[in-house]
């Protein structure tokens, strides 16, 4: 689990340090999503799992907005991505 931030934000150039803050958000919210996936996955209480599931749906709620503002600022993200979904697409 995500207990650290994995790089020393005072490091990155200045320029950068928002895109970097909103991958760390990302990678925070993918962890805590593979964290209550699994915690529902163990649970035999209908409730705590039903609980467990609905958290990690909103923590990929929070994915997307942190997506969402880095692409506002990462161009190169943004197409990046178009070129992955273009190689998913044509896998079939």
């Amino acid at each position: 689990m995500l207990s650290q931030i994995p790089i020393d934000l005072k490091k990155v150039d200045k320029k950068n340090i928002n895109k970097e803050i909103l991958r760390l958000g990302m990678i925070a919210e993918l962890d805590a999503v593979s964290l209550y996936e699994q915690l529902a996955a163990y649970t035999t209480s209908k409730k705590i799992k039903k609980v467990l599931l609905d958290i990690a749906r909103e923590e990929k709620t929070h994915i997307a907005e942190f997506q969402t503002l880095l692409h506002e600022i990462d161009k190169e993200q943004v197409e990046e991505n178009k070129k992955g979904k273009k190689k998913v697409n044509n896998l079939s």
